[in-house]
């Protein structure tokens, strides 16, 4: 057996405890007991983007693009990543709907566990880039809101490596706001 294998448990334990950290709902792990961090075990520089979008399409559209492997390789070809080459060509996306199930999307050059799906409301993934150190996990989160006839996306994403802020930032909405909105029209 593999020792460098992620196993689900693994995930389980790590995600867990990122969750907790993060102070995101964890409802799809149970009742897990995370011991309390002691005084001086928590950094309060850590990096975090908050983006709110507006698509000219129902909640459920939206949610199903985010979700749907078949919808959401549409959208990336669609994405500067793509492109411009960046992310790699010919793997589809990948994307289990049940929490706990994994996610591969750009070619595999992204991936990470769905930790929570709500359907047409929110997707909390821990998430992670191919260029970031191994076992390093982020959490996106996704919620999505009615406004008027419209949906009101508003992302959350934390707990990514220091000094990837700016690059990830700008990357959400080359690569999946702006091309989501022309896949929804």
């Amino acid at each position: 057996m593999n020792s460098n294998r992620f196993t689900r448990r693994d995930f389980s334990i790590r995600a867990a405890s990122l969750v907790s950290a993060l102070g995101i709902s964890g409802s799809a792990f149970g009742s897990i007991v995370i011991p309390r961090p002691t005084t001086g075990e928590i950094t309060h520089t850590c990096d975090a983007i908050h983006q709110e979008v507006l698509f000219k399409a129902p909640r459920k559209r939206v949610y199903d693009a985010l979700t749907d492997a078949a919808q959401f390789e549409k959208v990336a070809q669609l994405s500067q990543a793509m492109k411009s080459g960046m992310a790699p060509q010919g793997k589809p996306a990948e994307i289990n709907r049940e929490a706990g199930g994994a996610f591969s999307l750009f070619g595999g050059y992204i991936s990470g566990r769905q930790i929570e799906l709500v359907p047409n409301e929110r997707i909390v993934q821990a998430w992670r880039s191919a260029s970031w150190p191994a076992g390093a996990y982020s959490i996106a989160h996704f919620a999505l809101t009615d406004e008027d006839a419209n949906t009101k996306l508003i992302f959350d994403h934390k707990g990514f490596p220091d000094g990837t802020a700016q690059h990830l930032a700008e990357g959400w909405h080359v690569n999946y706001w702006e091309p989501l909105a022309k896949f929804l029209s």
